[in-house]
């Protein structure tokens, strides 16, 4: 194994470990009757702030080893973008079996009554749809499509703190930071984003005329 190689094995088994001590502190919590006096509240907005924060450091990735000249840093972009994945995947599955019950009717009606939850489903699936065409196979497959489709993730970036804002009732500090914070993010890949946007119009009107 070369240097290079050791260096970046070691990087992605921190981050492993970053990912990983969240999810063991939430099931001790919940084992010693520590997670509050409403457990599944407690489990939902736990596993809420990790896909936050997972997704905070998926953005945060490129600029800081642009900046700093970490190319080592770019190639654990995939990884910590499951652990974004794997965090919201256990919110949505905290929500249905704990607090839903696994009642789909239920759920429909609860989208009517709180439009933040169709927000969060709408950036569930588009999550869904980047962590399946994570891998090296797919990409190759997709060619130019996989970029366009990876970068939702700045969409992503809108809904989720949009989501969390507002799914609060009375704190609204928290969720204002995190949108100040997703605000500044997106705000320095604005040139990109606006790239994307005319790059994906102009892909959608092609297939459009097509039909």
């Amino acid at each position: 194994m070369s240097s290079t190689s050791r260096r970046l094995f070691w990087l992605k088994s921190l981050f492993h470990l970053i990912g990983l001590i969240p999810i063991a502190y939430l099931v001790i919590k919940v084992l010693t009757d520590n997670a509050g006096g409403d457990p599944v509240q407690y489990i939902i907005h736990f596993t809420g702030i990790g896909a936050l924060n997972s997704l905070a450091a998926t953005l945060l990735i490129s600029p800081i080893a642009k900046k700093f000249k970490l190319g080592l840093l770019l190639q654990t972009r995939r990884l910590v973008g499951l652990y974004v994945f794997a965090y919201a995947s256990l919110h949505v599955l905290a929500f249905f079996s704990l607090d839903l019950l696994f009642a789909w009717s239920l759920f429909f009606e609860e989208v009517v009554k709180r439009p933040y939850i169709l927000v969060g489903a709408i950036a569930y699936i588009l999550l869904s749809a980047l962590a399946i065409t994570s891998f090296n196979a797919v990409r190759r497959k997709m060619g130019k499509r996989w970029q366009r489709l990876h970068n939702s993730i700045y969409l992503i970036a809108v809904l989720v703190p949009v989501h969390f804002y507002w799914s609060v009732k009375s704190e609204i500090i928290e969720p204002s930071l995190y949108l100040l914070f997703f605000s500044v993010l997106i705000g320095i890949r604005l040139n990109k984003i606006k790239n994307w946007k005319q790059t994906f119009f102009k892909h959608f009107g092609d297939f459009s005329s097509k039909e």
